[in-house]
């Protein structure tokens, strides 16, 4: 494996959405008897911060969606999508227009996802954008509504000569659930003429459709020399979601690289598992950051931002409000997304 994707920026990284609910309050002092009143007050007090802090993380991802950065706009489409915040569709509906190719596949997506369907004659224009990842997002998006037929178009397109265009469409192929194209995600897997980006998302697509076959190739994944193919690695294997997957992603709470450690931690949550709890509050108690440069702290931060949407507990949860303040547009947003994932947990 070459060290393409190692030249990832950090900024570039997807945030997968992650919410919290932040039990961050003070117990009030009793001043009547009783066990109950204190009770009904506390839970008061809770549901009081917790509409604060969800009323912040609203107007994260509001101000984010009308962003002039495209990548902060794309990324809260992606954060409005997962978790189902049907209130800022008309906005993204009004961003499948928007100037730029991959914050119109993001709003794509995001139709698709939510079945918006008041946004079908939109997207219905869109099969006839400049931009193919652009046509194959619509594409996506009009399966998901209901209009099955356009799936040829995401497996026509896993033939582009486009890595990129190649690269999307499997892994739309894998968000469809089309096991029928477990033959052409394979293909497209040991194809020589595909570049890394495009082995590595149809691995994932393959777990996306529960072809327990992947794992040997993940597993390799895991053991790559590249601390970035360790941790699409991970995700991959988290996306299958087996036991022999989830023991797996275990070993990886000991890598000796600190986002790999914390990709892992969050994909263990998602399984419902908390063993990596520890790693993610370390990087906070211990001030792991503190020596990084900008980009690097931030990608630290935004990764601790998942986990801890995905582990949920209330020890993780005290620093969402600290990275809700976070400089980084990407910080707050990662720590917004944490907020509604961990009410849906």
């Amino acid at each position: 494996m070459n060290t393409r994707l190692g030249k990832i920026k950090a900024h570039k990284m997807k945030i997968f959405t992650s919410i919290i609910h932040i039990s961050f309050f003070i117990f009030p002092i009793l001043f009547a008897s009783g066990c109950d009143s204190f009770m009904i007050d506390s839970a008061e007090r809770e549901s009081n911060q917790l509409t604060i802090t969800q009323s912040e993380a609203i107007q994260i991802i509001g101000q984010s969606l009308n962003d002039i950065d495209p990548l902060v706009k794309a990324n809260a489409i992606e954060v409005v999508a997962t978790t189902r915040q049907l209130n800022f569709m008309p906005r993204v509906q009004q961003l499948l227009q928007d100037t730029y190719a991959p914050v119109r596949f993001a709003a794509a997506l995001a139709v698709g996802d939510m079945h918006y369907s008041p946004a079908r004659n939109t997207i219905n224009q869109m099969l006839k954008d400049p931009d193919s990842n652009v046509i194959i997002g619509a594409s996506y998006a009009m399966i998901k509504l209901g209009y099955l037929g356009y799936i040829e178009i995401l497996r026509g397109s896993i033939n582009d000569n486009n890595q990129t265009v190649k690269a999307n469409a499997a892994m739309l192929l894998g968000k469809s659930g089309d096991r029928d194209s477990l033959k052409l995600l394979y293909m497209a897997l040991q194809d020589k003429n595909s570049d890394d980006k495009v082995a590595y998302q149809a691995a994932e697509a393959i777990a996306m459709l529960g072809d327990e076959s992947i794992y040997p190739k993940l597993w390799a994944m895991l053991i790559s020399a590249y601390a970035d193919v360790r941790v699409i690695g991970i995700r991959a294997m988290g996306t299958l979601g087996t036991k022999k997957a989830e023991d797996a992603i275990i070993t990886m709470l000991d890598d000796g690289v600190l986002e790999v450690r914390i990709a892992a931690a969050e994909q263990l949550g998602k399984l419902n598992n908390s063993t990596g709890e520890s790693i993610v509050i370390d990087v906070f108690r211990k001030n792991l950051t503190n020596q990084m440069e900008t980009e690097a702290r931030d990608r630290i931060y935004v990764l601790s931002a998942l986990a801890i949407g995905r582990i949920g507990t209330p020890d993780l949860m005290e620093y969402l409000p600290r990275l809700m303040k976070n400089e980084s547009k990407f910080v707050r947003l990662a720590a917004a997304q944490a907020v509604f994932q961990t009410t849906m947990r």
